[in-house]
């Protein structure tokens, strides 16, 4: 009932899930290691969205030679490679390989089966980087989207108001949502998907390069070229989806009120190397959000028709800015 910014306890959430993958444990919400963590990836965010952080992107050896807040990235990226060799370090003196616990585990088995292979890839520098990517990614994009959603929630009460009904015919009060009740839920089904559409976390999505020269069209890509696939131009297709400005469950529902599954829905970018952690993520997205509004109605502090949706403007991911609200149990 009381007035509260949800990026907190939403980002702890996510975090716990992907830690137990990654980890093979969750941490308790006042863990001061976790908290050390969280901290260091929400200043991270922050500093993202710094101009000189997009040029040192861009001019890294020049930019290496100046002061600004790329150099605290780089500070807050070593404490984290830091605790995770801590973890790895742990995981090599307990590992039992006839029962892996976790990612780390399952890499540390493929080191051992390739140790005398000089080519392979599977090396302790490379489990460190990997084992922070699969961190930082499970965390914060899923935690920022449920935040844009429940965002948007208190912008449109009359869509929430059609998920509570949903959701008290397919699933009830008396059991927790589960994975099987999205195909019987098409209108949640396409909230949380216009909810993805809306936003555009990751305009940009993630750089990545040609492994060879590529002929499209009347270009040609050479070899190593890094390229950012622009995916705004298909997640606001005014053809594919009328008014795409206007946030409209519509957009995934067919005329009878079944969900419409759509070519264009590309948030989490498209090819082989598309985003890792999809499967994750949208299982996440539904759990979360469906089990908040099992239990809870969500009540704005100023008018619906005052609340601003807008990001805050970043080449990077797009956040919303700051904002609280109060959930009443129904």
């Amino acid at each position: 009932g009381q007035p509260f910014d949800p990026t907190i306890c939403l980002t702890h959430t996510v975090s716990n899930v992907i830690c137990s993958i990654v980890f093979g444990d969750r941490f308790d919400y006042e863990d001061q290691k976790f908290l050390t963590l969280i901290n260091l990836l929400e200043e991270n965010n922050d500093l993202f969205r710094s101009v000189l952080v997009q040029v040192y992107n861009f001019f890294p050896t020049f930019m290496s030679y100046l002061p600004g807040p790329h150099k605290k990235i780089l500070k807050n990226s070593q404490e984290l490679i830091s605790f995770v060799r801590e973890i790895i370090k742990m995981h090599k003196e307990s590992l039992d390989p006839s029962c892996p616990r976790d990612f780390i585990d399952a890499f540390l088995i493929k080191m051992e089966e390739e140790r005398q292979n000089g080519q392979s890839v599977f090396n302790t520098d490379n489990l460190v980087r990997s084992t922070i990517d699969l961190f930082l990614a499970g965390t914060g994009t899923t935690s920022t989207t449920l935040r844009h959603g429940l965002l948007l929630l208190l912008k449109y009460p009359d869509v929430e108001e059609k998920v509570h009904e949903e959701i008290d015919r397919v699933i009830g009060r008396n059991r927790s949502p589960c994975m099987v009740d999205r195909s019987q839920m098409p209108y949640t089904d396409a909230v949380i998907h216009e909810i993805q559409r809306f936003v555009n976390l990751v305009p940009f999505s993630l750089p990545h390069a040609v492994t060879k020269d590529v002929r499209f069209r009347e270009y040609v890509i050479p070899k190593g070229t890094t390229v950012f696939p622009s995916l705004e131009s298909v997640l606001r297709d005014s053809k594919e989806f009328p008014n795409p400005e206007q946030f409209n469950p519509g957009h995934f529902l067919d005329e009878n009120g079944a969900f419409k599954k759509s070519d264009f829905f590309m948030p989490f970018s498209a090819g082989k190397r598309i985003c890792v952690g999809e499967g994750l993520a949208r299982m996440e997205l539904f759990l979360v959000l469906t089990v908040i509004l099992q239990n809870f109605t969500l009540k704005p502090l100023i008018d619906p028709k005052d609340i601003d949706v807008t990001s805050i403007p970043s080449p990077v991911i797009f956040a919303p800015k700051p904002y609280r609200l109060c959930v009443l149990p129904r």
